[in-house]
C-alpha cells in the first residue's frame, strides 16, 4: 500500500495499481479537495475512526445499471400506495448523522466520523453530493446519500427506521433519475442491493465508465 502525504493530493491509478484486497493507500486527509479526487477516481474512504485513513477500489466493483432494477411485486405495491413520501436533498445533514447513528446487524460502529460528515455536508452544499428522505407522517423514517461524478452515483449509505423505508428511496430515486445516470456505483456486495439488481464488474470496466461519464451535465 502507498501512505500519502497530506501536503499533496493524489493517489497511485486504481487502474494500475491493484492494492490489498482493495485498498490501495492510506493515510492523507479527508479534506473536500481530496474526497472529490478521489471518488473522480473510482477510490473511496473506509476505515474506523480514529485509525488510519484506508482508501479503496475493490475489483470486482459492485454496482446497478439503472436499466436493471428490480422491483419486487411486494415493493410495487408499497409505491403505487404511497406509503411513504419521497424528497431529495431536503434534509442532508438528518440524512447522514442517521446513517452514522443506525443499528446495523453485525456491525459495530461506524466509519462516518465528525471529520468526513462535515465534509459530505460542504460537498452537498457544492452540488456535488445528494441526499434521499423517506418520511412517514411528516418523520424521516429512512433515507441515503451518495457522491455524484458526472453520470455515475456513487451511492454512500442508506438507512431505515421502519420496514422497506431505505429501499422505497432507492427504488424511488433510480426510478426518477434513471436517464440521467449511466450506473449506480454501490461499492461493495449487500444482500439487499444484490435483491435490487446489483451486480460485480471488473474494476477495469467501472472505471472505464467512471472516467467516460465524469462530466458535469
Amino acid at each position: 500500500m502507498v501512505r500519502l502525504d497530506k501536503n499533496e493530493i493524489s493517489f497511485p491509478d486504481p487502474a494500475q495499481y491493484d492494492g490489498h484486497e482493495g485498498i490501495i493507500a492510506f493515510g492523507g486527509d479527508l479534506s473536500v479537495e481530496r474526497i472529490w479526487f478521489a471518488y473522480q477516481n473510482g477510490i473511496f474512504p473506509w476505515f474506523n475512526p480514529g485509525e488510519e485513513i484506508l482508501w479503496w477500489c475493490p475489483d470486482p466493483r459492485f454496482v446497478l445499471f439503472p436499466h436493471e432494477l428490480k422491483v419486487s411485486k411486494s415493493m410495487r405495491k408499497i409505491l403505487d400506495k404511497k406509503v411513504f413520501t419521497i424528497t431529495e436533498n431536503q434534509n442532508f445533514r438528518e440524512v447522514i448523522k442517521n446513517c452514522r447513528e443506525i443499528n446495523r446487524k453485525g456491525q459495530e460502529g461506524t466509519w462516518l466520523s465528525d471529520e468526513l460528515i462535515e465534509t459530505f455536508i460542504t460537498l452537498h452544499g457544492y452540488g456535488l453530493a445528494r441526499s434521499v428522505e423517506v418520511w412517514q407522517n411528516n418523520e424521516l423514517v429512512g433515507g441515503l446519500y451518495g457522491i455524484q461524478v458526472g453520470k455515475v452515483f456513487c451511492g454512500e449509505s442508506m438507512f431505515a427506521m421502519v420496514s422497506n423505508a431505505s429501499k422505497a428511496g432507492f427504488i424511488h430515486f433510480i426510478e426518477t433519475h434513471k436517464s440521467d445516470f449511466t450506473i449506480i456505483d454501490c461499492q461493495s456486495h449487500t444482500d439487499h442491493l444484490e435483491s435490487l439488481g446489483a451486480r460485480m464488474i471488473p474494476k477495469k470496466d467501472f472505471l472505464k465508465i467512471l472516467h467516460k461519464n465524469n462530466e458535469r451535465r
